[in-house]
């Protein structure tokens, strides 16, 4: 990851003009136990199944990943985003293997099924209506805990 002094300017000019939403109703829940959650995966990587259809710049849709899914291809867009990390390690962007040994070890409840990849390049304001569809989703799946991962 880079610092955004060190960006290239188009990506410096893209994070400065991002402004934070404005959240009016703030509701907290207590969490479960960490032994009792179910966890899903979100991440800003563009990472897709192989032969799916690839995330455009600025993409605001999404793609679902099955936590068996290991051939997976990203189309993130970022110069600046060294890819060599996730070539060697899919876990580095998506970690599958790190959440089912937590799972195995009695750190977290499950691991959900399926798990999610967004454009990380997208204003997150545009993106409003697919991150509600994967929340109902994921509320389908009864996951309770959301790993952000962003890249």
């Amino acid at each position: 990851m880079v610092l955004i002094p060190e960006m290239p300017a188009i990506g410096r000019g893209f994070i400065k003009r991002l402004k934070p939403p404005d959240i009016e109703k703030l509701t907290w829940t207590a969490p479960k136990a960490s032994a009792e959650r179910r966890v899903a995966i979100v991440s800003t990587a563009a990472v897709s199944r192989r032969g799916e259809k690839p995330f455009s710049w600025l993409a605001r849709d999404y793609r679902t990943i099955s936590k068996s899914d290991r051939d997976l291809v990203m189309t993130h867009v970022a110069a600046e985003y060294d890819r060599t990390g996730w070539q060697q390690d899919l876990n580095t962007i998506i970690p599958f293997d790190r959440l089912e040994e937590m799972a195995n070890d009695g750190e977290i409840g499950s691991v959900a099924e399926s798990h999610y990849a967004f454009m990380g390049a997208a204003d997150p304001q545009d993106m409003k209506k697919y991150a509600i569809e994967v929340a109902g989703k994921m509320k389908q799946e009864a996951v309770d805990t959301v790993f952000l991962v962003p890249v």
